[in-house]
């Protein structure tokens, strides 16, 4: 008996939970349909203390021209993914979320990038961030990092907006898919090779027609000049067969060495590709060991980034003490180069002057190299 109640009040209860909350959704669901927009609320995370690349009128501006409908529209009927797709669109923007209180109001809060240097470089004027993301400088608005200039090649096509690392993986595999495409071609062309190669073995298999009594001795039925005739016949025929079977190969070989050496191409693309990613994340680990020294961070003022013919990068220094420029050469042993520099300002510069020298160069290991 009391087992039966208690199985009945578990009834009862799930009963009126499950009616709570048909009654609740249909309740919100009139209101959703009732409700529209009263007001666009717009809120910028300052993630950059005291400089903004985005303002709540530049995302107010943005939502309009997307043509998603807001204010005085059912907030059934808004589009929040469009809304926040038209904002994260912006290079600068890192995080957006759209969402509707209940009485109406719609928010929408933003997070922008964070850069840690400006990149004017080859025509380009774009910010990057410290994970390798490179958006454009915005026109109302800009922010104090260290500016890279020179003529240094990024490893991304011009005005391009996103994540280096995305696209050099993108590139990646579209050339090795690029590479399979080729590698298929080539099937049928190993096949020709064999089917030549059987060919030449059936060649020299071709004998000439006997028409003696056992099929293997001239008879009585043969005459000796037929006989020499149509030896040398077939001699040249199987000849002529030869010749066009070494032609057929020598074309195909051409045939397959083509694409091998497209291929080629596509690997090296890769190589230079990935050599060019590599140097891109050793200027952005250079930046960021820089602004972590407060010393450094004061002293240098601009970064000049050049490609050298070899396709390596190469860095000089310009610091706002002294006319001299910094040689860096590549950007390794970063740490252990500047403290070359740093020992070297204190014991040789201390003594000479800081305008004595032209070009002081860091680029050797174990030594500081300086002209005049």
């Amino acid at each position: 008996m009391q087992r039966a109640l208690k199985i009945l009040l578990n009834l009862v209860l799930w009963g009126l939970v499950v009616s709570f909350v048909v009654f609740f959704h249909s309740r919100a669901e009139l209101h959703r349909a009732t409700t529209t927009v009263h007001s666009l609320t717009v809120v910028v995370t300052d993630s950059l203390q005291h400089e903004n690349l985005v303002s709540t009128q530049m995302v107010r501006h943005w939502i309009e021209q997307s043509g998603v409908p807001t204010v005085g529209v059912p907030v059934a009927e808004v589009d929040l993914a469009g809304l926040e797709r038209s904002v994260r669109d912006k290079g600068f923007v890192d995080r957006v979320s759209a969402y509707l209180t209940y009485d109406g109001e719609l928010r929408v809060e933003v997070s922008q990038r964070r850069p840690i240097v400006r990149l004017m470089v080859d025509g380009e004027d774009s910010y990057l961030t410290d994970e390798g993301f490179i958006f454009p400088v915005p026109s109302q608005s800009a922010v104090y990092v260290p500016v890279v200039t020179g003529s240094y090649t990024l490893p991304v096509p011009p005005r391009y907006v996103g994540s280096v690392e995305e696209y050099v993986q993108q590139q990646i595999a579209l050339s090795e898919a690029e590479i399979d495409t080729l590698q298929y071609e080539k099937v049928p062309l190993f096949r020709l090779t064999q089917q030549i190669a059987d060919s030449v073995k059936t060649v020299r298999r071709m004998q000439v027609d006997r028409k003696g009594w056992l099929g293997g001795f001239k008879g009585p039925f043969e005459d000796y000049d037929e006989y020499d005739a149509r030896v040398e016949a077939k001699r040249d025929e199987k000849a002529a067969l030869r010749r066009q079977l070494r032609y057929m190969d020598r074309e195909n070989e051409k045939q397959i060495t083509r694409v091998t050496a497209r291929q080629d191409a596509e690997r090296e693309k890769q190589k230079k590709l990935q050599k060019r990613y590599e140097d891109f994340r050793k200027l952005i680990n250079f930046v960021k060991y820089i602004e972590q020294d407060s010393f450094w961070r004061a002293e240098i003022v601009q970064i000049v980034a050049s490609t050298m013919s070899s396709g390596d990068l190469r860095l000089e220094l310009i610091p706002r003490t002294g006319r001299h420029t910094i040689l860096f050469g590549r950007p390794e042993r970063i740490e252990q180069k500047l403290d070359k520099l740093l020992a070297f300002y204190d014991k040789g510069l201390s003594n000479v002057g800081w305008d004595a020298f032209r070009t002081i160069s860091v680029e050797y290991e174990g030594q500081v190299v300086c002209t005049k």
